[in-house]
């Protein structure tokens, strides 16, 4: 590999951000999944990485070769490294419960899975957010007049839990869901001096997508989480944030989401008392 060529995880994933507008479809898939499951990259072989993508195998080494490298086993390197550079301890004994619950260990077992489960996407959370990126999204949504709240399906709770708390802290909100079908509506009332919290993970919710859509087409400003940079709510977004969250058995948490809402609907709260109070002197 020449120097041009990334060698490090994050060098790596800003070059293929900075390149993924120019990169052929099936090129562009892939990339998204790697992105997406960078484990899976660096544990996978060619043939399993291939069909859970949905490409053929050549396909990896084109993908290696577009980012400088002599093939696919090159770039995997790369993820595996990544791997042996974090804290491994949070996933090492998720893996051991995982083996004890398959082994018929007990409900025990699996609920001390889902709070490993829980400690990984917390801990790799608090290694990853951008402290600039935070303060950016609060500032944003402290202006706004009406913060509207937006997700369905798994990441609803934390939209419930959103509007419940800026509610109790008497920030003006709307909770994007109506029984009667009024979504359209109430979308419709949002402005460029409102903004919105949008949530959604893969696979991302058609109708959380394409309110957001429409939402951003109105010039209302969008802070979003979502799970990866491929994801069709960053390009809607004025801020968005990558959340991982770690699974056991198959089933995702959403500790690490909820830690981000809480920090983000309380930082809205402080930054609003702080501009009150400066106001009154």
């Amino acid at each position: 590999m020449d120097e041009l060529v990334p060698r490090d995880f994050e060098t790596l994933r800003a070059t293929i951000l900075d390149r993924r507008e120019n990169l052929p479809k099936r090129i562009a898939q892939i990339a998204a999944y790697a992105l997406d499951n960078p484990d899976d990259i660096a544990f996978g072989t060619a043939a399993s990485i291939a069909a859970s993508a949905g490409v053929q195998p050549s396909t990896l080494i084109r993908f290696a070769q577009q980012l400088g490298f002599d093939g696919f086993t090159s770039l995997q390197q790369v993820f595996r490294e990544r791997l042996r550079e974090r804290n491994s301890s949070y996933d090492e004994r998720l893996q051991a419960l995982r083996a004890k619950a398959d082994a018929g260990a007990g409900h025990r077992a699996i609920f001390d899975g889902f709070v490993a489960a829980a400690s990984t996407s917390l801990n790799d959370i608090s290694r990853t957010l951008d402290d600039a990126h935070l303060e950016d999204a609060i500032s944003l949504l402290a202006k706004a007049q009406t913060i509207y709240v937006l997700a369905k399906r798994r990441s609803y709770p934390v939209a419930t839990y959103i509007a419940y708390a800026l509610g109790k802290l008497k920030i003006r909100n709307q909770l994007i869901e109506s029984a009667a079908g009024l979504n359209a509506e109430i979308v419709g009332f949002a402005t460029p001096a409102d903004a919105v919290i949008a949530i959604s993970f893969s696979p991302y919710a058609p109708a959380t997508i394409e309110e957001a859509r429409s939402i951003s087409e109105q010039g209302v400003p969008i802070v979003a989480i979502t799970d990866s940079s491929f994801s069709p709510l960053a390009q809607f977004a004025r801020v968005w944030f990558e959340v991982a969250e770690a699974d056991f058995a198959g089933f995702r948490s959403l500790s690490a989401t909820m830690a981000l809402a809480m920090a983000l609907t309380v930082g809205v709260g402080e930054k609003r008392r702080d501009a009150s109070r400066k106001r009154r002197t």
